[in-house]
This record gives structure tokens, sequence and C-alpha cells, in this order.
């Protein structure tokens, strides 16, 4: 006989405000443990350093964790002046001192911010979670092995309310997906005319979900004495940019069956697909030839 599996089904999304310390897969892991929910997944890897808003989807909200993955990010960071680490940030050895320019001004700042604005190239760092050869960045790392990595292109929207004093400064940054803000940080004080390294990240917005949505975000400790599924969000809060669709009875039907598609005089495109009951059924896409195809379903199927 196979093995029972274990847990309970749970679906919907969870906002976490991840402590330092963690990695976001060792939050993932505490959580569908206090869930006791058989699947789970995160939408984009914070560093043990940072805090701040990791969604965490359960049950068949984890079929749009790659739509999750693409979206834009906004963290506040600070750093510190003067010292580079081999990290790029506070969990590292320091490499290299320069001394602060002292003709350094906010204004000065401000200005060499600008020109990060737009589409830029990094370099990711050693201390990352992507992979060489199939292991991780972080793992030959601690080997002291230093590989080469190929430059990618990133997205700044946003780089403002920036601060400074005579040791740190600080700033918030709206971001494609893929940026490291630590490189953001080295290469803004390369600009700036020193080194240094970022000593706090707090991750402040993630997709469509952001820090302001204070009252639905849950710290480990909320979760250690809260009706645990009253935090969830239903899948579809995260898909509210996306047109909705409202499927006929036999419409409803041939999807919920089998997955297929109907014909339908709807533009092309992506929709939330409901029936008439409003259970959300499917993010469809409707083709130019006019038929609605479920992509990923959101119940299991008949």
């Amino acid at each position: 006989m196979g093995r029972t599996r274990k847990g309970r089904s749970v679906n919907g999304i969870l906002l976490l405000d991840k402590p330092m310390g963690l990695s976001s897969q060792q939050a993932l892991s505490r959580v569908k443990y206090l869930f006791n929910a058989k699947k789970a997944g995160h939408t984009g890897t914070l560093d043990p350093m940072a805090t701040g808003l990791l969604p965490l989807t359960f049950g068949v909200a984890t079929r749009i964790s790659g739509l999750l993955l693409e979206g834009d990010k906004r963290y506040f960071a600070r750093v510190k002046l003067g010292e580079a680490t081999d990290t790029l940030d506070a969990e590292g050895e320091v490499i290299a001192t320069s001394p602060v320019p002292p003709s350094l001004t906010l204004e000065g700042l401000q200005q060499a911010a600008k020109s990060f604005i737009g589409q830029i190239s990094q370099i990711p760092p050693m201390a990352s979670a992507l992979k060489h050869n199939g292991q991780r960045l972080y793992d030959l790392a601690r080997q002291g092995i230093e590989v080469e990595r190929k430059a990618r292109d990133v997205t700044i929207y946003e780089l403002d309310s920036l601060a400074l004093d005579p040791h740190y400064f600080s700033f918030e940054v709206l971001c494609s997906k893929g940026t490291y803000v630590r490189t953001l940080a080295a290469d803004l004080c390369e600009a700036l005319g020193t080194v240094g390294h970022l000593v706090e990240l707090r991750r402040l917005s993630s997709g469509p979900f952001s820090v302001a949505d204070a009252a639905s975000m849950a710290s480990l400790d909320d979760l250690d004495h809260t009706a645990l599924d009253l935090m969830l969000l239903p899948t579809d809060a995260a898909l509210m940019d996306y047109p909705a669709l409202i499927a006929s009875n036999s419409q409803a039907q041939r999807v919920r069956q089998a997955g297929n598609g109907y014909n339908a005089q709807v533009d092309a495109g992506w929709y939330r697909l409901y029936d008439s009951q409003n259970c959300f059924l499917a993010m469809a896409e409707a083709t130019d030839s006019g038929m609605v195809i479920p992509r990923k379903m959101m119940i299991e199927m008949n």
C-alpha cells in the first residue's frame, strides 16, 4: 500500500512578514508546518538578513506562483558607507575600506541615484541562490570559489526617499524581478566615490501586495496565536489586474469536467474565469479565434 499523504488541503495566499534570520524556504517550512498544509510555496526569495513581505501560496494558489514571481518589487534599504564586504551585505567579511568623500551631500546622492533609473546591467553577487553547473553560487562562495557570472538587465523604476548621514544612507527602490539590491547599493557607493555594503533590507511590496495591506500581513508570532485560515486571502486576490469573465452553466461544466475550452465573443487576452456562483474556476486565455481556454485550473476537475 502507498503512504498516506500527510497534511490537509489548504488553499489561498498568506502575506507573511518574514523575520530576519530565516531564509524564505525556512520561513515557508515553518508556516507550512503550522498550517499542516499539503502543498505550499513562496513567490520570491528574500535573503536571511532581509525582512518584510513574503507572499506564500497554498494548494491551488501555488499554480499562480509563477505569475507572482514576475511582479515588480519595492524595498527599503540602508547602506553603510566606507566598508565593502564579500557578500555585499552585513553578513559578510569586510574586504575593503575607503574614505567617505567629505564633500558628499544629499544633493550629490540624489544626482548619483538618477543615473540608475531605467534599464541597468547587474552582475549577480557570488552570495546568491543562482546556480552554476548545478551548484548554488552561495555554496561555491563558502568554499572560496568565485566563478564568472553573466550580467543581466533589470529595470529600476523609482529610486527615491533618499536620506544621508555621515556613515550611512538609505533609499527606497521600485524594481523589476531579479534585481539585486545589494549590488545596486554597492554600485551606488562606487558612483559616490567610495565603497559600502547593505545593512538593512525590507521588502515593502511584491506584485499586487504591499505592506500597506498591514491588516492582511502576519508575523510568525501572529500565526502562533491566530485562527490560521482566517489569515488567508483568496487566490484571486493576487489577480485583480486581470478582467473577470463569467461562464454560463454549460460552459462551466465543460471547464470543470476536463478543463475544456469553449467559444465566446470576448477580446483576446487573459481572464479570471468564474462560474455563475462566483467560484474561481481558472486563469483562462481568450484567443483571437474566439476560444476561451483554461490555462491554470483553480479547482480540482471532476
